[in-house]
């Protein structure tokens, strides 16, 4: 048994779980992983989040007591040792709307209807203290991964990211830089259950939020919308934008601008994210998700908006090609045993 795993294990049998069935459930891009434990009639979830390795299961905490406080569905907390990331918390079923929508298409609609009122009814009340609060350049220097990580990764060149970031920037603050409200950032349907013995906006079930920040209100719905793990019917995309502009009192068009900025913005960052998971966390599986990310990012930079971005993107990033997915696999980092 490793060190973890002991430390695991004396966590659960101090708070009752020490017998529990235990069984692997997910991992993601993180370190984090989880293990859904059985006891009788019983479940509940084990977090394993390990200290300084990004993110803090303190963060989990908080935020789940900040959505849990305004009559939304993050998993309780049923105990915690922080020092050492573990946490045993709630365990809200399998229905994650990404498999509810792979059995039944057609409840894609209503899903993300629901979905987007959970935005609007988080956007209604003040956010936590202290929430990380980033300036337009800091979220067009986030979106040059795509040049420093997902470029280089293509063609084994380094390039000058520096009018890429200002053109971003710029573009930001004239479209996507009003006032801030916060966002959970991991906003899609792989982090979101549908819990029919709910109801309300509280009948969405909320995971991997522990990252949220202050940022600007479209961003979590461009997170949903434009999802790089699965194709949202542009019917059910469009509809959502204008439910949520019509919800909060927004222009339509000026919404969609803002939300074309931060869908650049996000597509960006996340092709850099995917292509640095491989070249240094030896996890190719990404790879398959980018050209997704590519037709989002296209859908967006052809906005008017965004044309000196679009031009510069088009100079500076290579399409995800199955030759230039080869080229990124081929250096794809050999994961440590």
């Amino acid at each position: 048994m490793t060190d973890r795993a002991a430390l695991s294990q004396a966590f659960l049998a101090a708070h009752g779980w020490g017998d529990a069935d235990r069984r692997f459930l997910a991992g993601d891009a993180s370190d984090r992983s989880y293990d859904r434990l059985t006891k009788g009639t019983k479940t509940a979830i084990l977090m394993d989040a390990p200290p300084g390795r990004g993110d803090d299961p303190a963060r989990f905490v908080a935020i789940a007591a900040h959505l849990a406080g305004i009559g939304l569905s993050p998993p309780a907390i049923y105990a915690q040792d922080l020092a050492n990331g573990f946490l045993l918390i709630e365990d809200l079923g399998d229905q994650l709307f990404a498999r509810a929508l792979t059995a039944d298409p057609q409840q894609e609609a209503p899903l993300y209807r629901a979905a987007t009122d959970v935005l609007v009814h988080v956007q209604r009340f003040p956010a936590p203290a202290g929430l990380p609060d980033l300036a337009a350049q800091d979220w067009a220097t986030a979106a040059a991964f795509a040049i420093d990580w997902y470029a280089f990764a293509a063609t084994g060149q380094r390039q000058d990211a520096t009018a890429f970031v200002a053109t971003l920037t710029a573009a930001l603050l004239a479209h996507a830089d009003g006032p801030r409200v916060m966002i959970l950032r991991d906003y899609h349907a792989e982090n979101l259950l549908h819990l029919p013995g709910r109801h309300g906006v509280a009948a969405v079930g909320l995971l991997d939020f522990q990252l949220a920040q202050m940022g600007q209100p479209g961003y979590d719905l461009v997170s949903l919308v434009q999802d790089a793990r699965r194709d949202v019917s542009p019917d059910v995309a469009a509809e959502m934008m204008a439910h949520f502009a019509a919800r909060t009192g927004r222009n339509l068009v000026a919404f969609q601008t803002s939300c074309a900025v931060l869908g650049a913005q996000r597509a960006l960052r996340i092709l850099g994210i995917f292509a640095r998971l491989c070249l240094v966390g030896g996890k190719p599986g990404y790879l398959r998700l980018m050209p997704r990310v590519w037709r989002q990012l296209q859908a967006n930079l052809a906005h008017p908006a965004l044309s000196d971005l679009r031009d510069l993107c088009h100079d500076m990033l290579p399409e995800p090609t199955d030759a230039v997915l080869q080229t990124i696999g081929d250096r794809c980092a050999i994961p440590s045993p």
